[in-house]
């Protein structure tokens, strides 16, 4: 089980990464789309943020989840 459940929390925390990085981008282009498209440009990219920001979260939480079965299987050998 420990052997599936690694490499399961490691592409989790990849996609941890990818969302941040995502969302960190679209950030950064929220001024330049707010210049180039006006408020409709602002508003694709806040909303584009938003599905990163609550993609990273979800991709934690499973991550957590995956971490405490491995502490839970694993935490009796010493």
């Amino acid at each position: 089980m420990i052997f599936v459940l690694v490499p399961v929390l490691l592409v989790l925390m990849g996609l941890v990464v990818w969302s941040l990085v995502r969302g960190i981008a679209a950030f950064l282009q929220t001024t330049r789309a707010g210049i180039d498209r006006g408020d409709e440009g602002i508003r694709d990219m806040q909303m584009l943020q938003n599905r990163m920001m609550f993609n990273r979260i979800k991709f934690q939480g499973l991550a957590i989840v995956v971490v405490a079965i491995l502490l839970a299987v694993g935490g009796g050998h010493k």
